[in-house]
């Protein structure tokens, strides 16, 4: 059973507080270079795999995007998906992402921001997405770095002589489910190296065409408040590859 935590009221409750789900993607400092990666999508028709409260699927529409298909698992967020969208070329669909078969396509273009890595089997995703994509369609998503899935607890450490804060990188090689706390809730997410998402893209039919490990710039960490040691590791790993 594919992870549904977004149902919960409590939880829900406190991820619509934070700023991305409240500003959408002006608040994601890694949307800029998510953008780049895109190819021109005038006309397109666009999958968005775990489309959340929508904000992507909109997004793409107002790049010239004919149509937008986005999936989620998430009664909750289909909801909040449908209240802010008033437009009747994006559709949203209940579905896992593991779920998803050729039927439902085909696609020029597939997406998914950072909810791959509540994926157990990327492999498989991959298979399945090729085979919704058009010949010369394009795969481009977002996933948490594998620095930052590596370890459980996901947190900086400092150092006890210099007061530096540091990303501890453990049990990187050791892929497979972590069980992690995010806003006082457990979380299951799946580490995966690099190269594991990288073999099975190729494996799948894709030539990979960039990767991008973007960091927040020192202003946008100013306007939010936030410590520049968090420059100090990438959070964010970004592919865009094509079938």
């Amino acid at each position: 059973m594919a992870q549904n935590i977004y149902d919960d009221p409590e939880f829900f409750a406190k991820y619509a507080g934070l700023p991305r789900s409240v500003e959408g993607l002006g608040a994601a400092y890694e949307w800029p270079v998510f953008r780049a990666l895109l190819p021109d999508v005038t006309g397109k028709s666009v999958l968005d795999l775990g489309c959340g409260t929508g904000a992507l699927a909109r997004r793409l529409r107002e790049l010239g995007a004919a149509r937008v298909l986005g999936i989620d698992v998430s009664v909750r967020m289909l909801a909040e998906a449908q209240i802010r969208t008033a437009d009747l070329a994006i559709l949203y669909h209940r579905s896992t992402i593991e779920a998803i078969g050729a039927d439902m396509g085909p696609f020029d273009l597939v997406v998914s921001s950072l909810a791959l890595h509540y994926v157990a089997d990327f492999a498989s995703v991959c298979g399945a997405v090729a085979h919704l994509l058009v010949p010369g369609g394009a795969f481009v998503f977002s996933v948490e770095h594998p620095m930052f899935t590596a370890g459980a607890e996901q947190d900086w450490c400092v150092d006890s002589r210099t007061g530096r804060h540091y990303w501890p990188v453990e049990n990187y090689a050791d892929e497979g489910l972590r069980q992690t706390n995010w806003l006082g809730s457990p979380v299951h997410k799946y580490h995966r190296t690099v190269a594991t998402y990288g073999n099975a893209l190729i494996d799948a039919g894709f030539h990979i065409r960039r990767l991008e490990e973007p960091v927040p710039s020192q202003a946008f960490l100013d306007a939010k408040g936030a410590p520049a040691y968090e420059r100090n590791r990438p959070l964010f790993l970004l592919i865009s590859a094509a079938r």
